[in-house]
């Protein structure tokens, strides 16, 4: 008996100190909006950890280059640039003045913006790669300011600066090719706030892909699986404020309104992480916008039973056709 006392009593300190420890996390996060910009982020969780991402070939990209570009005074981002698949012979044991010249051999641009937490070395970020180089397309990626082995501290304003001059860099290079802008889960915000830029200055790319997105930050933290604190009363004072007083609003549901090129949106239906409803939301206002009205815009949901969920797309066999057949109209309207 004195023993099962002596548990309860242990086992009711430790229910109260976790009880402690949940009631003050609100607290600390009101009070330093700090820690819910770095969960927004996640810059600091490094995976694949003991990748060398100065040689993409350790990963299977044989056919791709790392660069390091200078968008700000003080920022440097890492870049890998992947050719066409068709270019892969060419490419070995080649220089940065080879790739950047290959840019304007006649292949569309992909710039791809990748979501939080991990780098351009991330496992399935890779496998799309590959997946697009062998569709043809030249893929360039890079890891925003306080990504990766990129220089800097992240900022929503940051990120849409690096992808911005990332963009300009490639349209230095790439003549009439169309460049396609493909932004995934958090990089949907940076897709969005860089393809409005584009649009407002008349520059717009040739077509926005949209995969697993949101329709604002806000939304999605409410509708995240880790909020487990969204019961919890005065949760938007708590968690959602600290995040716009960070500066952080990844407003697709915005955006979108003043964006005039080809969209498409992919989504998983099980997506855990960014829930398909937000995605499905986030299409019914842009195809209701005025500034798409003469642009397509498409919905191609991925059902439950493929398992696809947040980061899977790639897998799909039927990706290569979807993008066919999207992209091929975009490139119509490119020359017409």
């Amino acid at each position: 008996l004195h023993r099962r006392h002596g548990l309860w009593f242990r086992l009711r300190k430790l229910i109260i100190w976790l009880l402690g420890v949940y009631i003050a996390i609100p607290f600390l996060v009101k009070l330093c909006p700090a820690i819910q910009a770095k969960l927004v982020f996640l810059n600091f969780v490094r995976v694949p950890y003991f990748i060398d991402l100065k040689r993409p070939q350790d990963q299977g990209l044989n056919h791709t280059c790392n660069y390091y570009l200078q968008p700000e005074e003080d920022v440097t981002i890492g870049v890998w640039h992947t050719v066409p698949a068709a270019l892969w012979k060419n490419a070995r044991g080649k220089d940065q003045l080879w790739f950047e010249d290959a840019l304007g051999s006649s292949h569309p641009v992909i710039l791809y913006l990748h979501g939080n937490a991990g780098t351009r070395g991330g496992d399935h970020r890779v496998e799309l790669y590959k997946v697009l180089s062998s569709l043809g397309y030249h893929v360039v990626t890079f890891d925003y300011r306080g990504w990766g082995d990129s220089i800097g501290s992240p900022s929503e304003r940051g990120m849409t600066y690096d992808a911005l001059h990332v963009f300009d860099w490639i349209k230095a290079r790439s003549g009439d090719n169309p460049v396609y802008i493909w932004g995934h889960s958090l990089g949907t915000g940076v897709a969005t706030n860089l393809v409005r830029r584009l649009c407002e200055r008349e520059t717009p790319p040739d077509a926005l892909i949209l995969e697993s997105p949101f329709t604002n930050i806000r939304e999605e933290a409410r509708s995240h699986p880790f909020s487990i604190y969204r019961y919890f009363p005065g949760f938007d004072w708590f968690f959602l404020d600290p995040i716009t007083t960070s500066g952080i609003k990844f407003a697709n549901d915005e955006n979108v309104k003043y964006i005039s090129c080809s969209l498409l949106i992919l989504h998983a239906e099980d997506d855990p992480v960014v829930p398909f409803h937000l995605g499905k939301k986030l299409y019914n206002i842009a195809a209701t916008s005025r500034s798409f009205r003469d642009y397509k815009v498409q919905f191609v949901p991925f059902h439950t039973d493929l398992g696809y969920r947040h980061k899977y797309i790639y897998r799909s066999p039927e990706l290569p056709r979807i993008l066919r057949e999207f992209l091929g109209k975009s490139e119509h309207e490119h020359h017409h």
